[in-house]
């Protein structure tokens, strides 16, 4: 009868404190892993040479196997025992390298949510336009959602929504490990302050909140207690878990048309209650109107400040036109 083995890594200062042993009919595989089951969440598995399986190996799992078959990408195997007898070995990729998970029915479960994400276009819009950072690696693409994408630099954020030549909204993208390691670094501080300079932006996480207090490199309440900060200080920049990336790209869509309806509505909604003037986006000017140096210039003489290069600002236009009525 083929068996599994689990022996004790003699590798000391490994983090992958285990060697499991897979029976293969061209030869058996070997891998270093993290635990003896994969109970709560999926296992990494790297994989070595076979010469790394000790002679005198202490082996503390010799569990008899029912069935160990590879079907494509993947290794089933089934124990002969009646509770935990179902675990998988996928072979699959991630940031780009091959990589190796060892998963059982409820860890897949946990990983991959029985939901099925909305097709219906988001606030009754055809095609959002969505612009995406150029530094993005590994972009959504919202080929399940009714946009389109243009890849531009943003100022802030990953994905942004952009209305009358303004950025309105911005969604800053985080992976449980990306945003751990900026929290830590306080690169997430920066990056939440840039965003709440927005009309609307949020940062979105493709994981669960629970797996914060799982982390093994950092103290879990640290990072709760950074998090708890960051919306503290700027409560107008939402941090939204989202469990898995499918679900964080479908948010993020949703959130980006939400404040697209917004930006194209609010303002003329606004105007009508108040007596004050209140901008949102700001059009920019047209071809019957002043050239941006034109204003620039026109702002030096009148003494005020204004940037060497680049858009000026909602104010400095608004001070134009309020000293040349006439002109269009």
């Amino acid at each position: 009868m083929t068996e599994l083995l689990i022996a004790l890594n003699p590798a000391e200062d490994s983090r992958l404190g285990y060697l499991l042993r897979i029976p293969q009919p061209d030869g058996d595989l070997l891998f270093r892993t993290s635990g003896t089951w994969p109970r709560i969440k999926a296992l990494y598995c790297h994989p070595v040479s076979l010469a790394e399986w000790p002679d005198d190996a202490d082996v503390v799992e010799r569990l008899p196997l029912r069935s160990c078959q590879r079907r494509g990408a993947s290794i089933d195997l089934i124990l002969h025992r009646g509770r935990e007898n179902r675990s998988q070995l996928v072979f699959t990729s991630a940031r780009g390298r091959d990589v190796v998970f060892w998963q059982s029915p409820r860890t897949r479960k946990q990983a991959r949510p029985s939901v099925r994400t909305p097709t219906a276009r988001a606030q009754g819009i055809e095609q959002l336009p969505i612009l995406v950072d150029s530094h993005e690696r590994y972009a959504y693409r919202f080929t399940g959602q009714q946009a389109t994408t243009e890849t531009r630099a943003l100022p802030c954020g990953d994905y942004g929504l952009n209305v009358d030549g303004q950025l309105v909204a911005s969604v800053e993208r985080k992976s449980l490990a990306d945003l751990v390691s900026s929290l830590i670094n306080g690169r997430l501080r920066f990056q939440v302050a840039d965003l709440a300079a927005l009309p609307r932006a949020a940062v979105v996480v493709e994981d669960r909140y629970s797996q914060l207090f799982k982390l093994d490199r950092v103290r879990p309440a640290i990072v709760a207690d950074g998090l708890a900060e960051l919306q503290v200080r700027w409560p107008s920049v939402p941090i939204v878990f989202c469990e898995t990336r499918p679900l964080a790209e479908e948010w993020t869509y949703r959130f980006l048309a939400a404040a697209h309806s917004w930006a194209t509505t609010e303002s003329a909604a606004l105007q009508r209650i108040s007596d004050a003037r209140i901008d949102i986006a700001v059009p920019a000017p047209t071809a019957d109107g002043p050239s941006t140096a034109d204003v620039r210039a026109w702002a030096r003489s009148a003494g005020l400040p204004v940037p060497d290069r680049g858009r000026l600002r909602p104010e400095v236009w608004q001070a134009w036109r309020d000293a040349h009525p006439s002109n269009p």
